[in-house]
């Protein structure tokens, strides 16, 4: 059994990336694990990193549970539209929060070059787009995902990290989304 953090990534209530993270939940679920969904859209706090890494910024209730949740997680899965290129801010600014204080603490031990202080953790990232993902990852060179995968899971010692990428979300029909929700479904109760 794993114990699995799940992000919806997006402000936005009622997306179909909501409906993602759910599925997931519900293949976790059915496969024996343990999940926490945290939609970031439902969630109360201040996306911003005011200091920084100059001191620590407390966090609100909402970013202490999913802090503690990410922590305990083996595997972690992150759900969010491709918006002007990258991952939407209430995500970068979600990441920046939850991550600071283990990096200031850190930073504060003398662990030096040594970031990794997630290590012994696997993801899953799920990104939406209105473009073909394969356009994507060919022409624009996946920059977002390269964001998330190398310099901010990577760089904290998450690996094995995959990656799923469900491009012309819009042009997607009721059929292909309801194909999509039972891979991802599968994906959950794989724990994978």
């Amino acid at each position: 059994m794993a114990k699995i953090a799940i992000i919806v990534g997006t402000p936005l209530k009622d997306s179909y990336c909501e409906a993602l993270g759910r599925a997931y939940q519900r293949g976790a679920e059915s496969g024996g694990h343990q999940s926490t969904l945290f939609v970031l859209g439902e969630m109360q706090f201040d996306a911003v990193l005011r200091e920084g890494y100059r001191r620590e910024q407390p966090l609100e209730p909402d970013l202490i549970a999913a802090r503690d949740a990410f922590a305990a997680a083996d595997h972690l899965v992150f759900v969010f539209p491709l918006w002007c290129g990258d991952m939407p801010a209430i995500m970068k600014g979600f990441l920046e929060r939850i991550l600071q204080p283990d990096l200031l603490a850190f930073q504060k031990s003398g662990g030096g070059a040594n970031w990794k202080v997630y290590s012994g953790k696997s993801a899953r990232i799920i990104m939406t787009m209105g473009m073909p993902g394969w356009f994507y990852r060919w022409y624009y060179g996946a920059h977002a995902l390269k964001l998330m995968k190398r310099n901010i899971l990577g760089f904290v010692g998450v690996k094995p990290v995959r990656s799923t990428i469900f491009g012309m979300i819009e042009a997607a029909g009721d059929d292909k989304r309801h194909v999509w929700l039972r891979e991802v479904e599968a994906m959950g109760h794989a724990a994978e």
